[in-house]
């Protein structure tokens, strides 16, 4: 069933949040994400928190953090690229 058609899952919606922010999705994604938005509070609620933060933090100089926030935010963003590289569960959004 082409993506159009179908129903988007939340998980898939949580992967996609970034994506579709960065206008990396095809159209029929866009709708399709667009619609999940419109019927699921709770992913409408993770979008509008992944929008404040990535607002937030496109605006914060890398000079003005701790050597130690540095490092934290390095340390998180590898542990979430580790742990999606070794999860035999995760299945590319939308499909």
């Amino acid at each position: 069933m082409p993506l159009l058609y179908a129903d988007l899952a939340c998980r898939d919606a949580v992967e996609l949040a970034t994506d579709y922010l960065e206008g990396a999705l095809a159209w029929r994604q866009r709708r399709s994400y667009e619609r999940h938005l419109r019927n699921c509070p709770n992913c409408r609620a993770h979008f509008e928190q992944i929008r404040t933060m990535v607002a937030t933090l496109g605006n914060i100089e890398p000079e003005a953090l701790s050597p130690a926030a540095q490092q934290d935010l390095m340390d998180v963003f590898r542990k979430y690229r580790d742990d999606q590289a070794h999860d035999p569960d995760r299945e590319p959004p939308g499909s």
